[in-house]
């Protein structure tokens, strides 16, 4: 068997054969700006990008002209908060967001706080999910967004997107969520949850890294966006910028191949991740799941081992790649702010460990990766029994 044993899929994902067939050809042979379209090299391009567009839209039910490219997730996420805060300043100046976001969407919170607007975060309970009536109460009349995630990224925890998504239309506001981690595992659909703004990155999906687009919903309601990178007025003036065209066929070919074949991976993957749980259950004493037991993920597991610290135990782990939490966050030494969320304090955030198993793994690996973590636990507990 191959090690190391990657299952921090969470984190990023290889590029799938398909997607980079597909994207080859955009390097070199059809290397036209798509903005270009005077001529074949630049109208292929062009062509490629629209075709791409309505790959990516197909996978949350949405039309090829609401998808608008960027660099990834970040990218969108900010690209949604400034830009309605911006856009609907005459409207109002305060936003709902959720203290288990992605830093993406908290730190992009925080600077628009210190810009002068007013954020409610909503809390947690122990498995991670909001409260719809705190939702409810949280909205003024100087409300214009609400951005709670599809998915959370460390503990797969999913949320009621449909319901926010009524919430915030029977009050008149617009509803982000970051599908990040949600987009090409579950089903999503923007109208029928009512979603306003969507953010998307191809590297989870098993797409190129630096692509990603965010979703802008074209009617009932319209969204308006201020734009935040000027210069050519690009993806209908809110993205300036030459396109990355075979970083978009890629985008485009990963969305395709994930709305085929969810829901074919999706089961193995849950076997996958409650055979993981179950075998680490029986090998090490005290371990306890993070995140809701059902309403979760397919490919996620985060669990918590007492007697352990979860960045030293992972540094020791050679044959095996898992993490502790959110890759964007793995040079900090703070604990998971999604576990310190979930009430338990310090000594359960800095003892959890993600596991995210994808296309690449296999069941024999789910054994090998049991029994690979069950033994550091035991010498490191012999250790501290001394």
């Amino acid at each position: 068997m191959q090690r190391p044993i990657y299952m921090d899929h969470h984190a990023t994902t290889p590029v799938e054969p398909r997607v980079l067939a597909a994207m080859l050809p955009y390097f070199t042979d059809v290397f036209g700006n798509a903005a270009s379209k005077d001529h074949d090299f630049g109208y292929q391009a062009s062509q490629a990008v629209e075709r791409a567009r309505a790959q990516v839209a197909a996978l949350i039910n949405a039309r090829p002209d609401e998808i608008i490219f960027t660099s990834g997730a970040t990218e969108a996420n900010n690209l949604a908060l400034f830009g309605v805060a911006e856009r609907y300043a005459d409207k109002g100046d305060h936003i709902i967001t959720c203290v288990t976001e992605h830093k993406a969407v908290l730190d992009a919170a925080k600077r628009l706080e210190y810009l002068g607007k007013r954020v409610t975060y909503l809390r947690v309970d122990q498995y991670g999910c909001i409260d719809l009536d705190e939702v409810r109460a949280a909205i003024t009349p100087k409300t214009i967004l609400i951005s709670i995630m599809a998915a959370n990224n460390e503990i797969g925890t999913l949320a009621p997107l449909a319901d926010i998504g009524r919430i915030a239309r029977e009050h008149g506001v617009l509803f982000h969520t970051d599908a990040t981690q949600a987009a090409g595992y579950i089903p999503i659909d923007v109208h029928q949850q009512q979603i306003d703004l969507l953010s998307l990155s191809a590297h989870k999906m098993y797409g190129p890294k630096g692509i990603g687009a965010l979703y802008v919903r074209r009617s009932n309601p319209r969204v308006r966006l201020a734009p935040m990178i000027y210069g050519g007025g690009h993806e209908r003036g809110l993205r300036s910028g030459t396109l990355n065209v075979p970083g978009i066929v890629g985008f485009g070919m990963a969305a395709e191949i994930a709305r085929r074949e969810m829901a074919t991976l999706a089961p193995q993957y849950r076997a996958w991740t409650t055979r993981l749980f179950a075998g680490l259950q029986e090998r090490i004493e005290g371990v306890a799941l993070n995140g809701h037991p059902t309403e979760r993920l397919p490919h996620n597991l985060n669990v918590y081992i007492p007697q352990i610290e979860s960045r030293a135990f992972i540094a020791g782990l050679h044959d095996l790649a898992i993490a502790t939490g959110s890759a964007c966050t793995s040079a900090s030494v703070e604990p998971s702010h999604v576990i310190m969320a979930l009430g338990f304090g310090e000594e359960r955030a800095h003892g959890s460990l993600r596991f995210g198993v994808g296309r690449t793994n296999t069941s024999d690996q789910i054994e090998v990766a049991i029994s690979i973590v069950a033994e550091r636990v035991a010498k490191l507990r012999a250790l501290l029994a001394r």
